[in-house]
């Protein structure tokens, strides 16, 4: 299947008129980078599908449609999430993150935060302050990998065991996400068009829309940066007592950033406030963790007719998983993807994907999520509930099918694709927009700045 056809499957979900895909235009084919599968493809694809709907909005508010071309090796080095901070390219993962060999396989823990590596520490009977990685490698090696992966499920951390695609398949998470849709965007609420400010000559399309960015790692970050590479003006809400990881100053390209504590009336009031002139709510906190302070989907309907809500999940919405936390890393590796580039390499050792393809890919189905369901909005009416999740995403990367080959490629050159600026965390040099509309090409009219450097105010 060409990467033609998969955006015109993926722009069927969104039901907005097929006639925007001849305003596409995808150059490339994989590979770009060395894997088994195609993740140029998928990071093309669902870049194109977010620029084409962000200009579908801007035509029904009065613009022409325009051309919009992605080049694959832009999109896939802009997948990559690469950037350097005054000179520095920073580490992605902590020390005890990675793969570890159990009695029976593998497990792959996620331990960029300190309260999941403590955690994790303490279920090994481990200190958090005294030890070393070899002696959690020693530790590990006593447990079966699926024990594990249960035990730190039941105490809310992030580790997953390895499985192959056979594995993984026989599960019944496995089987519920093969059952679903890549992403559901479903109408939630009545209520009327709301009125967006007209776009002046050569606006970006989504100028003018408003978008609360409660996301934090890293397909939520991603899909709001998008909308603010299109326009959008996005509001970035972190909490004060939550830590951040250093790619917080490549997404918060183009964004304001302000603090709000929801564990205080005060800032549940202000959160308010703001759903009260947002257009779009964007959330990637674990399963239910904003609805039990009173945002869900349905609250935010009926407070503010018309909103577009978007839901970012790591297991998605059905099945024994769906409550459960998890990253990138740990979804390829329960999935199989690490299983499967190990077998392709031949050396049979579980090998990540080059990228964090599935967060890169869900955010930007995010963003085409959220610019789709404002369409659907504008000539529908109601309130709509976009949902994407980091499996759902993979199982789709997995349909792609896979590349011969490979895995023999050299990793590109960044260089050609890369753009300075100031920050509010120094020089920032990160890979700039992949997706160019012809009259309005994408781009960041805001610098990153710091956490609570903006008022939470529009």
């Amino acid at each position: 299947m060409s990467n033609v056809e998969r955006l015109r499957d993926l722009w069927w979900l969104s039901g907005l008129p097929s006639e925007a895909l001849e305003f596409a235009h995808l150059k490339g084919h994989d590979p770009v980078f060395p894997s088994s599968f195609a993740v140029g493809s998928a990071g093309q694809v669902s870049i194109a599908a977010a620029a084409l709907a962000a200009g579908e909005l801007g035509q029904l508010r009065g613009d022409a449609r325009q051309q919009v071309d992605v080049d694959m090796l832009h999109a896939a080095v802009e997948c990559s999430g690469w950037f350097a901070l005054d000179g520095r390219v920073p580490n992605q993962w902590d020390d005890f993150s990675g793969l570890y060999r159990c009695a029976d396989g593998y497990v792959r823990v996620h331990a960029n935060f300190a309260h999941h590596r403590e955690g994790a520490l303490r279920l090994l009977g481990l200190s958090a302050s005294m030890t070393t990685r070899a002696e959690a490698e020693q530790a590990l090696l006593k447990w079966r990998a699926l024990d594990f992966e249960q035990a730190a499920a039941e105490r809310g951390l992030v580790a997953t065991a390895l499985r192959s695609f056979k594995q993984w398949d026989a599960t019944a998470q496995g089987r519920a996400i093969s059952a679903q849709p890549l992403m559901t965007l479903s109408r939630i609420g009545d209520g009327a068009p709301l009125a967006l400010p007209p776009l002046a000559h050569n606006d970006r399309p989504l100028t003018g829309i408003r978008v609360l960015d409660l996301t934090r790692i890293l397909a939520g970050p991603v899909g709001n940066r998008a909308l603010a590479s299109h326009g959008a003006d996005v509001l970035l809400i972190n909490s004060p007592n939550l830590p951040n990881i250093e790619a917080i100053a490549d997404t918060s390209r183009g964004k304001r950033s302000a603090h709000l504590d929801l564990q205080t009336e005060h800032g549940r009031a202000a959160l308010w406030q703001l759903i009260d002139g947002a257009n779009v709510f964007s959330q990637g906190y674990r399963p239910g963790g904003l609805a039990a302070l009173g945002y869900s989907p349905e609250a935010l309907a009926e407070r503010r007719p018309g909103i577009v809500y978007v839901s970012l999940t790591a297991y998605g919405t059905q099945g024994p998983w769906a409550g459960r936390r998890g990253f990138d890393s740990l979804v390829q590796t329960a999935m199989g993807f690490n299983h499967a580039e190990g077998e392709s390499m031949g050396d049979g050792l579980p090998r990540a994907l080059p990228m964090q393809i599935l967060d890169q890919a869900s955010g930007y189905l995010m963003a085409f999520g959220a610019a789709a369901a404002l369409c659907r909005q504008q000539t529908e009416g109601g309130s709509w509930h976009v949902q994407v999740s980091l499996a759902q995403t993979g199982h789709w990367l997995r349909n792609m099918g896979r590349i011969a080959d490979g895995l023999s490629i050299d990793t590109p050159d960044f260089d050609p694709y890369l753009e300075n600026s100031i920050s509010g965390f120094g020089e920032l040099r990160a890979v700039s927009p992949s997706a160019q509309l012809a009259r309005s090409p994408a781009g960041y009219k805001l610098r990153s700045m710091r956490p609570g450097s903006a008022e939470p105010t529009w």
